[in-house]
């Protein structure tokens, strides 16, 4: 089992705090307890203030992995700002569409960390 601590970590993008939330090469029944920590991390900040980047790449999540994201998804709504994913196309489209619906928050979706970066932190 993954047990890398890094896979939740603040990093910084032009002076501005984002959450980057690592969910590469994650198996079916391991995503879940980077989820876990996810909620810990973002619950513990100001609300509407955190900024999240996930990281999708070589990922398979189980249902088990996607109903708690989509759980974790509604309970951490109040405190993120913006959300962006990257190599989505490892999250099936089904799935986003469904965690959008259950969360009602939107996942944008970039083809590079760049980019979803300087989306992220850009002004309103």
């Amino acid at each position: 089992m993954d047990q890398n601590p890094d896979r939740v970590r603040f990093i910084t993008h032009k002076g501005k705090q984002v959450l980057f939330i690592d969910m590469t090469n994650l198996r079916e029944g391991l995503g879940a307890t980077v989820i876990n920590e996810v909620l810990k991390v973002v619950t513990a900040q100001p609300k509407d203030s955190v900024l999240t980047l996930t990281d999708w790449a070589g990922s398979e999540m189980g249902r088990a992995d996607l109903t708690r994201m989509k759980e974790v998804a509604v309970y951490d709504r109040p405190y993120v700002k913006r959300a962006a994913f990257i190599n989505g196309d490892h999250l099936p489209k089904v799935h986003q569409q469904h965690l959008e619906t259950f969360s009602q928050r939107t996942f944008a979706k970039w083809p590079t960390k760049e980019e979803a970066l300087d989306w992220l932190v850009a002004d309103d």
